[in-house]
Parts: C-alpha cells; sequence; structure tokens
C-alpha cells in the first residue's frame, strides 16, 4: 500500500502528520490480517469495512499496525469534523479526566451548564436536551415533538403524526428504520411504530399535503448525507419554514452530519437563513473523542419535558460537556466553516475536472460530496478499495456513489493529492 503521492510537512493544527513507526503501532503485535480475522468468530457483523486496521491517527492521517499511512476523507461520517486528536480537544479531555467523569444528572456538575449556554448561543436557540448518539438525539426529539403536540398544540391523544422525507437516515433505532425506505435497514426489524409519514425529499408541495392538523413535526435532514449527499432545491428548507410556521407544526432539523461547520457554515440550514425550531446535533459536537448528541430548541418546545420524563445517564456528563464546550470555542472563532467554504471549492473544482472520465456527477456543499462513478467502473465499494490502495480512505454509499468528508482542518495540499488518488483509482 503507498501513500498520498504529497505529504506536507505540517497540518492544520500545526501539527507535524503521523510517520511511520519503527515497530508495529497499537498494543498488539497482530497484523492487519490476524486482526481482521480475529473479529469474524467474536463481533455482530452489522458493518463491512474495507479491509484496514487502523491504530494511529493525528489531523487528517491515519496509520494500520504495519505502518502505511492514509489519508482520511471520511473522517468518522462528520465525527471528525476536527480531525484526529485536535490539541485543544485532547487538552480538554485530558484536563477533564483529572477532575470528573459522572455523576448521571441525579446531581448538577461544574461543566454542564457552560456547555448548554455555549451550545444555545452557537445556535441561536434557547435550551438543550444534551445525550449521546445520534440516534438517541432522533429519538428525543420525537418525543418531544410528540408531548409539545399534545401539551401545545392540542393533538388528541396518541394521534400525533410526523412528516419525514423518503431516503433519510436519521439512525437505526427500530422507530428509527421503522420510517426508512432503506430495506437494507429496514427488513427483519418489525413491527414498526405507528405515526410516521413519508414523503419525497426536495417537494414542497408533496410535504404540505401530508401535514394536517395531527401533525406535530416536519423532521428532515437538510442535506441527505446516507442517501450519497442530496442537496435541496434553493428555496426548500426556507419553503419548510414557511410552510411549518403557517401549518403550526414543529420544524425539526437532523443536522447531525450536516451541521457544525461541515457545508461552510456553522448549519446548513445557514445557507438559507433559516433557523428550525429544533435542532439535532451529535457527532462532530462530541470532537471524535466522545458521543455527544443534543436536541437544541425553541423553550416552548423543550419546556414541554418535567422531571421523570426523560433521561439518560450519561447525557451531559462532565467529560462530554467539557469536549463539547471546547468544540464550540473552536466553532465560535468562525475559521472552520471559513476554511470549509474556501476548500470546499477546491474539492468542486477537483471533481469538476473528473467529470466525464469516471465520475458521472456529483453534489458538493463545503466539505462534503456525493461522487457517482460510472458503474462500468466498478461499485461504490471497489472504487473505495481501490482508493484504500491508493492510500485514501472513503466510504461508499448506495450503488456506485462514494462519499468525501475530509476533516476540516485538511490543506489544500492534501485536498488535492486525494483527489490526485481518486484520478488514479478511476484510471
Amino acid at each position: 500500500m503507498t501513500a498520498p503521492t504529497r505529504t506536507p510537512a505540517t497540518t492544520a493544527n500545526g501539527t507535524a502528520p503521523v510517520s511511520a513507526p519503527r515497530s508495529p503501532a497499537g498494543s498488539s503485535a497482530r497484523s492487519s490480517t490476524e486482526l481482521i480475522a480475529a473479529e469474524r468468530p467474536v463481533l455482530a457483523h452489522n458493518y463491512h469495512p474495507l479491509p484496514v486496521v487502523v491504530a494511529r491517527a493525528e489531523g487528517v492521517w491515519v496509520e494500520d499496525v504495519e505502518g502505511h499511512r492514509y489519508l482520511d476523507m471520511l473522517a468518522g461520517y462528520s465525527a471528525l469534523n476536527f480531525g484526529h486528536r485536535h490539541p485543544a480537544l485532547i487538552e480538554a479531555a485530558h484536563r477533564q479526566l483529572d477532575q470528573l467523569t459522572l455523576t448521571s444528572r441525579a446531581f448538577h456538575n461544574d461543566r454542564l451548564a457552560g456547555f448548554a449556554e455555549g451550545l444555545a448561543a452557537l445556535t441561536g436557540l434557547d435550551m438543550v436536551l444534551p445525550m449521546n448518539t445520534g440516534a438517541e438525539a432522533v429519538e428525543s426529539g420525537i418525543k418531544v415533538a410528540r408531548k409539545w403536540a399534545y401539551d401545545v398544540k392540542g393533538v388528541p391523544a396518541d394521534q400525533a403524526t410526523i412528516v419525514v422525507a423518503a431516503d433519510n437516515f436519521h439512525g437505526r433505532t427500530t422507530t428509527i428504520v421503522g420510517f426508512s425506505n432503506d430495506e437494507t435497514a429496514r427488513a427483519g426489524f418489525g413491527p414498526f411504530a405507528p405515526g410516521f409519514r413519508v414523503v419525497p425529499y426536495n417537494d414542497l408541495a408533496a410535504l404540505e399535503a401530508a401535514v394536517d392538523e395531527t401533525t406535530a413535526a416536519v423532521l428532515i435532514e437538510p442535506i441527505q448525507g446516507e442517501a450519497g449527499v442530496n442537496i435541496p432545491d434553493d428555496g426548500y428548507l426556507s419553503g419548510v419554514r414557511d410552510l411549518t410556521r403557517r401549518t403550526g407544526c414543529l420544524f425539526i432539523a437532523d443536522e447531525i452530519q450536516s451541521g457544525l461547520g461541515r457545508t461552510g457554515t456553522t448549519l446548513a440550514v445557514d445557507h438559507e437563513s433559516v433557523l428550525p425550531d429544533v435542532l439535532l446535533l451529535g457527532k462532530a459536537l462530541g470532537g471524535g473523542i466522545v458521543p455527544v448528541s443534543a436536541v437544541v430548541a425553541r423553550r416552548e418546545v423543550l419546556d414541554v419535558l418535567g422531571p421523570g420524563q426523560h433521561g439518560s445517564t450519561f447525557g451531559g456528563n462532565p467529560l462530554s460537556a467539557a469536549v463539547g464546550s471546547a468544540v464550540i470555542d473552536l466553532l465560535a472563532t468562525g475559521d472552520f466553516q471559513r476554511r470549509a467554504a474556501e476548500l470546499g471549492e477546491v474539492l468542486r473544482t477537483g471533481l469538476t475536472a473528473l467529470t466525464g472520465k469516471g465520475v458521472n456527477g456529483f453534489r458538493a456543499r463545503g466539505l462534503w460530496a456525493g461522487v457517482d462513478i460510472d458503474p462500468a467502473l466498478g461499485t461504490g465499494r471497489e472504487i473505495s478499495e481501490r482508493l484504500l490502495r491508493e492510500g485514501v480512505l472513503v466510504k461508499d454509499t448506495h450503488g456506485s456513489t462514494i462519499r468525501l468528508a475530509p476533516p476540516l482542518t485538511i490543506t489544500c495540499e492534501e485536498l488535492e493529492s486525494a483527489l490526485a488518488g481518486l484520478e488514479r483509482a478511476l484510471g
């Protein structure tokens, strides 16, 4: 396996990229092949990873147990927006580890108020419900929307509905896959919870037809990630906002993948200057260190919850709050949003140059792209495996589409190197 052809002296963090170790990295002396084989009998087969075993990482670079280095162009599905082991985030985690990690919400802790204040200020909303994983944030958002519908809107008990978009990805709980149209995620897990209506994405007329007096909320991804980075038409998000206001239901924006700098703005809804009633955040909120998610909403919405009606032992724990606060501090500078916007133009230029040369088309916003590869060249999985051999890590989605979502700390030179690797993989 070879590394990308150009290796910069430093990353955007100001740290040197990982160099090849004198001996295999990590605590195990087993080879990649041995470790992959060892997983098969003891791990559930719910993932199909690329055949690489990562042992160390820094910035945009990862290293396997044999010392081969790769550019990470996936960034943990946006969980690593700030790169691997960003110094400010690692320092915040180390400092908190020496003080306090968990109290449960049975007691207050000294880090939670600052985290909630910072996240409310960053998003322009009022209140925060801290959770852990993205799926938990979505489930919590659904519960809150239903409670609001009954307590505030006056929907009769157990009749609240939520309108969602086709080709959505909001997580993998039984409730969530019940309103998915991805049969791989859905088949074999029923029966499913009622109360959801599915309409085509990017179709305001269909959305309006589905909303009625029982509708608690419209839940959508401002950009659909798992579906291949589907970007709606200009005016769609503002249309959703207008429709939900006019019909008296909530607009819930799932920004777990699209938020926190990925698209060149703090939130993807910022591209249309839209403020939803409820934001669902996760992934990058934990800085790639700990799982952190949150429901952030208007006070009227989150005020429907009372003690005992929802909770999480680890939600809002001091370690998560410390790391999440450090993430908020990074975003408050605006530097990462600007980097994503500026380098997004480099990404678009590179993909445009490859269009017609193995790339059939692409959709990109900021440092996020869904790239449709000519099926004659291979499936998305096969292209991802070729890129692995070029020292570039990506992940396929449906068919022959691959996703590119590098850390926002990537340099122009590193990004161009990854695009050169893609060109070679298509050759």
